[in-house]
């Protein structure tokens, strides 16, 4: 199983819309946590949210985690060693008040496990890609430096200006 993750806090139409078109062409089935969007997938399993239990056995045994650039996705998938497609929103289309999901794509890209897309052509090449990459597991070397990575890259974005912190 694929799954997609928006987050929680809110709506990703446009990411939701593109993965459930193409999702008829990919080798698994997807779930899909699409949050308070209005766009109704036709060609996935899906809900509106799921718990915190929930969503860790959902990551725990799926395949591949396509997201947003949300720091607590990116944490979950790193402890159970799942790789992830990224595609951030962008503040420029209203899907958040700034761009620090950029800044975290930026930081995070060049990851063992972790592929980025920043528009819907990448996002489907990357998707028709191999699922199975290399990932940093939880007890493998790079944990640590991930960890600090993220760490500061949260810190950064909640001190800078606009951030609503």
């Amino acid at each position: 199983m694929i799954l997609l993750t928006v987050g929680t806090q809110l709506p990703f139409d446009r990411f939701v819309e593109i993965v459930d078109r193409h999702a008829p062409r990919l080798p698994d089935r997807i779930f899909a946590q699409i949050g308070r969007g209005s766009y109704v997938p036709a060609n996935m399993d899906w809900k509106p949210f799921i718990g915190p239990i929930e969503f860790e056995e959902r990551i725990r045994t799926c395949s591949l985690i396509i997201s947003h650039a949300g720091i607590g996705t990116i944490v979950m998938a790193q402890k159970h060693a799942k790789p992830m497609i990224l595609f951030p929103r962008r503040a420029a289309l209203d899907e958040h008040r700034n761009d620090h999901q950029l800044a975290t794509v930026q930081a995070l890209g060049d990851r063992q496990g972790i592929r980025t897309a920043m528009t819907e052509d990448e996002l489907v090449a990357q998707m028709a890609g191999p699922h199975s990459l290399p990932v940093l597991g939880p007890d493998l070397p790079g944990r640590d430096r991930l960890r600090r990575t993220v760490s500061d890259l949260v810190r950064d974005v909640l001190q800078a200006p606009g951030s609503g912190q």
